[in-house]
């Protein structure tokens, strides 16, 4: 039998990438599916073919299992908070998605209750695992374009009713803002590549005139952040954009440049052009194309070797500190300075 068994929160369509991402890690089998009709929990396990796993309809029970030892939240973002701080009491690791918290407040009390319980976290900004990000991260390592000096990440995401999340994802109360919901990936991707402390964020958002898609937030935003050595960056978002899923990455350096896939570098003599590298991007909102089966292999690894990930809830507070600090400045027309 596989040594770690595992409980989902939820049962819908970002939780049905955990649990074959779970199912397919040969130390975690899938034991607990939490959703608010038993039923429907049920059902899910018997789609996936779960042999082992137990349909619940209250948290707490299923957290009361001693075979359960790693918690996947895959719930409305509301939810995250009170489910993860009552798994961390319950002494259980946790994969979180995101956004973690809505709010500071919020943050702060989930962190309180991991630090307290010293569990493993894993939050699901799993583009860290997309292959152009670990070819980015690879050549800034081996210092293929030198220091960067300005980056811009940047997420174009149309979130319409063709998505099963669009009716909560829209308000205030569920959905946050535009870096929360989504843009938020673009923002941990520009602090993954620049390797910097951020101290101040400056912030514009605004809604389209007609708002068509009835956001109860500002859909649209440009987030511009400033690092402790001088350096900056850039993060727009965008979840009424018409157009296809676009994340878009520009990182300009002192020996050379990358565009998405492409590099350009003095260190390549005789290059007069663009290099491109054949690789997978982050081109999909389809989060059935997001490297969950990586991030998962990461984290069970991290539990087993007592270790923490680097994408653990301290490192994505301060990718949630900026968003915050963003909705905050766009509001309150001012640079906001952080940590917060």
């Amino acid at each position: 039998m596989k040594e770690l068994g595992v409980g989902i929160i939820g049962s819908g369509w970002v939780a049905g990438s955990h649990i074959q991402a779970f199912e397919a890690n040969p130390h975690t089998e899938v034991r607990a599916i939490v959703s608010r009709e038993k039923a429907r929990a049920a059902a899910r396990a018997a789609e996936l073919k779960l042999a082992r796993c137990r349909p619940f309809d209250r948290l707490e029970e299923m957290l009361a299992s001693p075979d359960i030892h790693i918690v996947s939240i895959a719930t409305p973002h509301h939810l995250h908070v009170e489910q993860g701080a009552a798994a961390a009491q319950a002494g259980k690791h946790l994969m979180l998605e995101k956004p973690v918290a809505l709010d500071l407040a919020g943050l702060r009390k989930l962190q309180a209750a991991v630090r307290a319980a010293k569990v493993k976290t894993v939050v699901c900004f799993v583009l860290r695992w997309n292959p152009l990000f670990e070819t980015i991260k690879a050549m800034l390592k081996d210092d293929v374009v030198g220091s960067l000096l300005y980056a811009e990440v940047d997420y174009f995401h149309g979130l319409g009713p063709q998505y099963a999340q669009y009716e909560w994802n829209v308000k205030k109360e569920i959905g946050g803002s535009s870096l929360l919901t989504g843009g938020c990936h673009a923002v941990d991707g520009l602090r993954w590549f620049m390797g910097k402390r951020a101290v101040e964020v400056s912030a514009y958002s605004n809604f389209s005139p007609h708002n068509p898609l009835k956001y109860e937030y500002e859909p649209n935003s440009v987030t511009l952040v400033r690092f402790e050595d001088g350096t900056v960056g850039k993060t727009a978002s965008s979840v009424e954009c018409v157009m296809p899923y676009l994340f878009n990455i520009l990182l300009l350096g002192e020996k050379g440049s990358v565009r998405n896939n492409q590099v350009f570098s003095k260190r390549w003599v005789g290059q007069n052009g663009w290099a491109t590298i054949p690789t997978i991007l982050p081109d999909s909102g389809d989060v059935s194309h997001h490297p969950f089966k990586a991030q998962v292999s990461h984290f069970v690894d991290c539990i087993l070797s007592n270790r923490e990930s680097h994408a653990n809830l301290e490192d994505a507070a301060l990718t949630h500190e900026i968003c915050f600090a963003s909705e905050i400045s766009a509001r309150e027309k001012r640079p906001v300075a952080l940590p917060l």
